[in-house]
């Protein structure tokens, strides 16, 4: 039998977690204020954070990139089908957020150093932002409000200290200093504004421009790693393709300074621009260094080979030279200027290709072909007679080495010509502008997500606390367990938690008698008339197995509604540890009741309340004896129900919870029917049932059971303290 209904609690606890898309939604329902409060408190935080968080802006430019053709670069169609960003335009984006193009920008912008106030935290933007008035307490001295300001024209510090933070403080004049600074290495400076604090030792120097603030203000200066300011200007920087193939880039910064993004993005725009006018005119550069180191060995070769030619003619006594020699001297003039002009374009050629390039190949076939004719030109020298070929020689050298002197000289004008008018391929469309309005914080977006959050974080909750639930759902839970339900009476929001409640409490079948909660106890009491046919005694005893549960709530207001009709009733409350039935009828603690007449101090007569309903009489519990149980052990108890069953039509004990005291079992033996109040989605199916093992134990038996506190879906939490069966009951203190 132990067995059966063992498994017969575990299917009910199984079909506790199936739940249901109706029960779902009612279960919803039910918890619709928990879900309006996490609704508010979500809506509440991101309020906060809207109104907390620093604006953020956004600076933006516009660049064209113009196009380079080259015979190898694909026709359009082809680029067309490969879709996206052009090569040139993706080399150039990633060229802008290379190092060479930031780094210069935080040189020339210093934004490796940092000087800001002292904030409060969390607050403390806010606070600046809003321009709230300081109210002057001390503890906040140190912290700026709205109207501090810091400017720094220099700051050095030693390698061991980048990235460790430096607190100025305002002195206001103090002792000849505006200001003190402490060192990483614990000592403290002072100095003036726009004067130089250094210390060679130690590396430092330091000039503060603007200082702004009350004495007392605190300001955080830091020279910062440049390589984790690159990476951070990085981050807040992009630079997109406005559209496919347009070969225009929208460049962005995001910051909480408007002004200070937009500088920076200048920068970005013009380190970039020359960076682009450099590398186009790299090659011309290139060449020009060339051409001015070869010009003095060129300039000396036409003075040394003019004064060797003057110097034979001299000593032969002026020679000159026939038809045949001059020939062979313009057409020798002639190949040395072509392979002078070889050399040239070969240095330029080494910049841009390989010696395996077809353009490379081309210029050396020209040259090896130059040598040869060169070389036969030589070989019809060595006919000529000796003074006219040493003649020949000499004037070939003066003005082969003339020659080159003045296309090196060319070739330098037009170098510097093409240096000088170098455009690049880069135009700027849109100078940086920073928008009037803030891109976050967005707080129609928060708002919104904080809306969404708090009605997942609340359905949630409540699904949960169902879910994770596994409290009587109804009915058909108590008769599983081998129970009867006598009656289920609904929920009264007007009754909830009486006990936590001060001064004298309301009756419900008094103050609102047609309510369904008074309805469902008028079936109880049709119920308990006829389960009570073969009773030995009309007497009802009301337990639960927790506390909480409402046995109080349908003890009184049960035996109202039975005096109503006409019975004879007399309401006993036997929890002499806890009891609080005296509170509805207004009676003091002190009033004598059940534990005097079971002590033999008092008599009914001497004990009994005569309430406001005609038929209705009521023994509170007296004063909390030390020893309940053994106090009801007593014969007297037994005697007292035979005494008062003469004399009432039902007589109706309130007795504490059967899982917390033993008191219940030792009352049953003695009372006619014993009911056990069951709290829907409370008492937990293992409670009942340990509730049923206890009483069948000490030979006792429960007659039914009333579901009480019944909710259609219940969503509600009713505040039981008492798990597995470990509760708490001490004597009410006063």
């Amino acid at each position: 039998m132990s067995t059966t209904r063992t498994d017969v609690t575990a299917n009910v606890a199984a079909n506790d977690d199936e739940i249901d898309l109706g029960t779902l939604v009612g279960v919803i329902w039910a918890g619709r204020w928990r879900v309006a409060g996490a609704v508010f408190a979500a809506l509440l935080v991101g309020l906060a954070v809207a109104l907390l968080s620093p604006p953020v802006y956004r600076a933006d430019a516009l660049l064209q990139i113009e196009p380079k053709r080259s015979g190898l670069s694909l026709p359009t169609g082809m680029q067309d089908l490969l879709g996206g960003e052009s090569a040139q335009t993706l080399a150039e984006i990633e060229i802008l957020r290379s190092r060479l193009v930031l780094g210069q920008v935080v040189d020339q912008l210093a934004l490796d150093v940092s000087a800001t106030p002292r904030r409060l935290p969390v607050i403390g933007e806010a606070l600046s932002r809003y321009e709230l008035p300081d109210p002057g307490f001390a503890f906040l001295a140190p912290y700026a409000w709205h109207a501090e300001q810091i400017t720094l024209g220099e700051l050095e510090v030693p390698a061991t200290w980048i990235g460790e933070e430096m607190t100025l403080t305002a002195t206001g004049g103090t002792g000849g200093f505006d200001y003190s600074v402490a060192l990483p290495d614990g000592t403290t400076r002072q100095g003036k504004l726009r004067q130089r604090l250094d210390d060679p030792t130690l590396g430092l120097a330091l000039r503060v421009d603007v200082l702004e603030g009350q004495a007392g203000r605190e300001f955080i200066i830091t020279r910062m790693d440049p390589r984790d300011v690159i990476a951070a200007l990085r981050k807040a920087f992009s630079a997109t393709e406005t559209g496919r193939q347009s070969s225009i880039l929208k460049l962005e910064v995001s910051g909480a300074d408007g002004e200070a993004i937009k500088q920076t993005l200048n920068a970005i725009t013009r380190t970039y621009l020359e960076q682009n006018i450099s590398r186009s005119s790299a090659e011309a550069q290139s060449s020009l260094q060339f051409i001015i180191k070869q010009l003095p060995s060129s300039e000396t070769a036409v003075t040394v080979a003019q004064d060797a030619l003057n110097a034979y003619r001299q000593q032969q006594q002026s020679v000159d030279l026939t038809y045949e020699t001059k020939a062979l001297l313009e057409r020798a003039t002639e190949i040395e200027r072509r392979l002078s002009e070889l050399v040239i374009q070969e240095e330029g050629l080494k910049r841009l290709f390989t010696i395996n390039h077809p353009a490379y190949q081309s210029l050396l076939q020209n040259r090896d072909q130059l040598n040869q004719q060169l070389a036969e030109l030589r070989q019809e020298s060595g006919g000529l007679p000796e003074t006219q070929k040493e003649v020949f020689n000499l004037t070939r050298d003066l003005e082969v080495a003339q020659d080159v002197y003045l296309q090196l000289l060319s070739r330098q004008q037009e170098l510097q010509v093409v240096q000088a008018s170098a455009i690049g391929n880069v135009r700027i469309l849109d100078g940086a502008v920073t928008a009037t309005r803030p891109i976050a914080p967005r707080t129609s977006l928060i708002m919104a997500l904080a809306l969404v959050l708090g009605l997942m974080l609340g359905v949630g909750a409540v699904v949960l606390r169902h879910v994770t639930r596994h409290g009587i759902h109804g009915t058909a839970d108590i008769e599983k367990l081998g129970i009867a339900v006598f009656a289920t009476v609904g929920f009264s929001a007007a009754s909830d938690k009486n006990r936590d409640k001060h001064g004298r409490l309301s009756i419900l079948a008094l103050t609102t008698p047609t309510d369904l909660v008074i309805e469902a106890l008028r079936s109880l009491r049709t119920a308990l008339h006829f389960g009570m046919l073969d009773a030995k005694t009309n007497s009802v005893l009301l337990t639960s197995a927790a506390p909480a549960a409402g046995k109080s709530f349908c003890a009184v207001n049960l035996a109202v509604i039975a005096a109503q009709s006409g019975q004879r009733v007399c309401l006993i409350d036997a929890d002499l540890r806890r009891g609080y039935l005296r509170r509805y009828f207004g009676l003091d603690r002190a009033h004598p009741g059940l534990a005097e007449l079971l002590a033999g101090a008092k008599t009914v007569a001497e004990v009994a309340h005569h309430g406001s309903v005609e038929g209705l009489d009521f023994i509170p519990t007296g004063q909390m004896p030390p020893n309940p149980a053994e106090l009801l052990m007593r014969p007297a108890f037994a005697q007292l129900l035979e005494s008062l069953n003469s004399q009432y039509d039902l007589i109706m004990l309130d007795a504490p919870p059967t899982l917390a005291v033993t008191d219940p079992v030792i009352m049953a033996r003695s009372a006619g029917a014993t009911i056990v109040v069951v709290r829907h989605m409370t008492t937990m199916p293992g409670e009942l049932e340990a509730v049923r093992r206890t009483f069948d134990a000490a030979g006792a038996h429960i007659t039914g059971a009333v579901l009480n506190g019944y909710r259609a879906v219940s969503g509600s939490y009713y505040g039981s303290q008492y798990q597995n069966y470990h509760y708490s009951y001490k004597s009410e203190e006063k």
